[in-house]
Order: structure tokens, then C-alpha cells, then sequence
């Protein structure tokens, strides 16, 4: 118990110290900036490590990776602060620090809401809207504020950027879920880590910024907020919210202008504004493929959902939804099930009588008419939904009778079985299914009573 309450309070109590120190010694020191500034963050993943067992263990995991990305990022840099580098330390802390946001763009849906999986095109709605947004900024806002293209100017517009499609995908999750006190934390963490991007970016734009100095506390201020979010219950999932597709299209929309307006004037477009407008594109045609797949497996799953296996005939379920759109319309129902299958299915064996039934509703379907709908109902029973006069429908039932009156030859083995039919007419005289059954048990007791009386 003592561990987990340390394990959630030391990283804001650290942070704490940590400030005052900054108050009353403002002078960067080795203890404070590198040792002390550094251990928030690796306490901060640690107490990610000891969050209760109810959060979702891919948010804890991508948070972690997150945390700890930006922790060796400040350490490098922190490093090469008081310790003179030859290599290329710079380089290696803005990529630990760009690995902050792919982690986070993964962990922060999960971690907003209770029991909500990660759909795919969920995260790609909210990617595409962010990248979409922060292509305008980058464009019209930053590009305006930025002359030098200097790499270490290209990782400070990234962050901001990125930090940007971060706020939009903490607000389009945030809008999936009701508000909680973790949601909060989340988001007021978000915005302390964005603020303080941003304004490093000012500080560097007018050539101001000094390591140590007190904004620097806003990056162990998002990371602390983040780190405690977790110790606090998910959000509870709404029914309904998503990003409105129109915001979708705009995004979309948004890329192919851009990199247009860039190809015809390149003088007036920073070069770093193609990254995340390709990134969008990149992402629309990802989420054009899902969906495609995902309307292609739906089709799929929709037909083998009312399709007989044995048959490939629609099934039960297909014939009651026919027959829901047969009101109103002159035509009859028959339901057949076929005499003396029984016998022959205990005699030869369940595959015998599969191939019986196959090639029984291959007879069935060579006599129907055209627009007529024949469905297995299970066993051996068998439906028709034909449209047409009685005396065609009842023409039909003869037809249908007629193609078992000569055997089955399967394996050298003659097998003969009939078939009895209810018909009932679509008059609008209650239910069409109920009255055929009645109708079938009939025709069977009657044809029953028939051969009883041959010689």
C-alpha cells in the first residue's frame, strides 16, 4: 500500500521540489537539471508501471513508451548541456523526443475510455482530422513565424504540429466518452506539454531560450498529469459520438490543396508543411482500404449469414425476410418436406443423405421460374416463395413433385424418396409460414393415407 501511494504522489511531489528549487536557485546545476529534472521522469514511468490493474494494459504500455521516449530525449540533451559531446547528441534527443507522439497518439484513446477498444478507423478519423488541422496551422500560422529550415527548426515545428494533431485526437476521444476526473488530468496534461512546446518555439524564434529556464517545468508538468491519470477510473463510454464525416472530408480535402498551392508557389510554403499533409493523404487511403475491407467482409458475412452451408440455398432466415416484402403481392408459398429421406439418411449414413439433399435442391432449383426464391429451412425441408396465379403456383407444386418421381443414382445405390407440399396463397389471411406448415402436415397425412391404401 505504501509503495502504490508513493509510486502515485512522488512524481508530483518531485515536481514540487523541484520547482522551488527553480524559484530559489534559477542557476541550471548539475543536480538539479540533469539528476533531479530527469528522475521526474523516470519516477513518472515508474508509477505508470504501478497503476491499478483496471486500466487498459495497451494505454499503460504506449504511455510508458511515450514517457520514457521524452525522458531519454531531456536526458541527452540535459547531458550535452553540461558535458561537452563531439558526436551527435542533438539529433538523438529531438528523435527520442518525436517518439513521444506515435506512442501517444496510441495510448491517450485507450487510456480516456472505460473498456472502449480501439477501433481502427476511429484513430484514423481522428489522425486524419488532427493532421488535416495542423497542416493549416503549419501553413498559414507557424510558416508565417518561422524563416530559418534549419534541422533543429524542422523538430521544433514537428513538435507543435504534432502537438496539435495531439489535442484534436485528446478532444475526439474526449467527445466518445463522459467526463471524468482522469479525462481532467489527460487533458489538462496535453495542454501543459503543448503550451510549453509552444512557447519553446517562440523562445527559439526570437533566439531567447536558456536551458533551465522555468518553462521548462511545463514538460514534467504534462508528463506528472499524465502519470497520475491513470490512478484515477476510466470514462464511461457514450452510445453515441464520432468525428462528423463532414470534418473527415474537409481534412482530406485540406492535403491535395496544400501540396498544390506548394507546388506552384514552393518560395512561400516552409518544406516541413509537406509532412504532415503527405501523413494525411497517407491516411485516407489507409482508411479507404479499411473500409472497403471492412464493407467487403460485412457483405460477406451477411450473405453466409442467411445461406445454407450444405446447399448454398438461402437459408430460414432469408425466406422470413422475403417474405416480409411479399405482402401485397399475388403469388404463393410452399413448403416441401420430403417423404421417406428418413429411412435412407439411418440406412446409408448422414454424408449419404448430405448428397441427397444437395442434389435434391439442384432438382428443385432447375424447376423453378424465374423470380421464384427456394430456401432451405433445415432437414429436410425445404421453401418456395413463388409469384405468380394460383393455377401457376399450383403448377408449380407438380413440377416440383415431378422432379423426385424418378431415383437418385449415387454409388451404384437406387434411391427413391417423395416429396409432400403445402401451399398456401399470399391472400393477406394472417401468417403466410404457420399456414403452410399446416398445409404441408396435410398433403402428408394425405399422401400417407394413399399408400396405405395400394395394394
Amino acid at each position: 500500500m505504501i509503495i502504490h501511494r508513493a509510486a502515485k504522489w512522488l512524481p508530483g511531489s518531485l515536481l514540487v521540489l523541484h520547482i522551488l528549487l527553480r524559484i530559489f536557485f534559477p542557476d541550471p546545476t548539475i543536480a538539479k537539471d540533469l539528476l533531479l529534472y530527469n528522475a521526474i521522469v523516470l519516477v513518472a514511468v515508474i508509477g505508470l508501471f504501478q497503476a491499478p490493474l483496471h486500466n487498459d494494459p495497451l494505454s499503460v504500455a504506449f504511455l510508458t513508451l511515450a514517457t520514457a521516449s521524452w525522458g531519454i530525449g531531456s536526458t541527452t540533451s540535459s547531458l550535452s548541456e553540461f558535458f561537452n559531446f563531439s558526436g551527435h547528441e542533438q539529433l538523438v534527443s529531438n528523435i527520442a523526443y518525436s517518439l513521444f507522439y506515435p506512442f501517444a497518439f496510441i495510448a491517450i484513446p485507450r487510456a480516456i475510455g472505460r473498456g472502449k477498444k480501439l477501433k481502427a478507423i476511429e484513430l484514423l478519423d481522428s489522425s486524419i482530422f488532427g493532421l488535416g488541422l495542423s497542416s493549416i496551422i503549419a501553413a498559414l500560422i507557424l510558416a508565417k513565424l518561422v524563416g530559418d529550415s534549419s534541422l533543429g527548426y524542422f523538430f521544433s515545428i514537428l513538435f507543435a504540429v504534432c502537438d496539435i494533431a495531439l489535442i484534436v485526437i485528446v478532444l475526439a476521444s474526449a467527445a466518445l466518452s463522459k467526463f471524468s476526473f482522469r479525462l481532467a488530468l489527460i487533458t489538462a496534461g496535453i495542454i501543459a506539454f503543448t503550451l510549453t512546446d509552444f512557447y519553446y518555439l517562440q523562445c527559439q524564434i526570437k533566439g531567447v531560450y536558456q536551458f533551465g529556464q522555468f518553462s521548462d517545468e511545463g514538460w514534467l508538468l504534462g508528463l506528472v498529469l499524465l502519470s497520475l491519470s491513470l490512478w484515477y477510473l476510466p470514462s464511461e463510454l457514450k452510445s453515441q459520438g464520432k468525428i462528423h464525416p463532414a470534418l473527415i472530408a474537409i481534412s482530406i480535402f485540406i492535403s491535395p490543396t496544400l501540396l498544390s498551392a506548394i507546388a506552384l508557389r514552393p518560395e512561400y510554403f516552409p518544406t516541413y508543411v509537406v509532412i504532415p499533409t503527405i501523413a494525411t493523404l497517407l491516411l485516407a487511403f489507409i482508411r479507404m482500404t479499411l473500409v472497403i475491407r471492412q464493407a467487403n467482409n460485412l457483405g460477406e458475412e451477411k450473405i453466409l449469414a442467411r445461406t445454407d452451408e450444405l446447399t448454398g440455398l438461402p437459408n430460414r432466415r432469408r425466406l422470413i425476410a422475403e417474405l416480409t416484402a411479399f405482402t401485397e403481392i399475388d403469388g404463393a408459398l410452399l413448403l416441401l418436406d420430403l417423404d421417406g429421406f428418413k429411412p435412407v439418411n439411418d440406412r446409408y449414413g448422414h454424408e449419404m443423405g448430405d448428397r441427397i439433399l444437395r442434389q435434391v435442391a439442384q432438382r428443385f432449383s432447375r424447376s423453378l421460374p424465374s423470380g421464384a426464391i427456394l430456401a432451405r429451412l433445415g432437414g429436410d425441408e425445404f421453401g418456395v416463395i413463388a409469384t405468380g396465379s394460383d393455377e401457376a403456383t399450383l403448377e408449380l407444386v407438380n413440377a416440383l413433385k415431378a422432379t423426385l418421381s424418378y431415383p437418385f443414382i449415387i454409388d451404384g445405390k437406387s434411391i427413391s424418396i417423395n416429396v409432400s407440399i403445402g401451399h398456401v396463397r399470399n391472400d393477406g389471411n394472417g401468417d403466410l409460414l404457420q399456414r403452410a406448415d399446416l398445409a404441408m402436415y396435410e398433403a402428408k397425412r394425405a399422401s400417407a393415407e394413399a399408400r396405405a391404401y395400394l395394394p
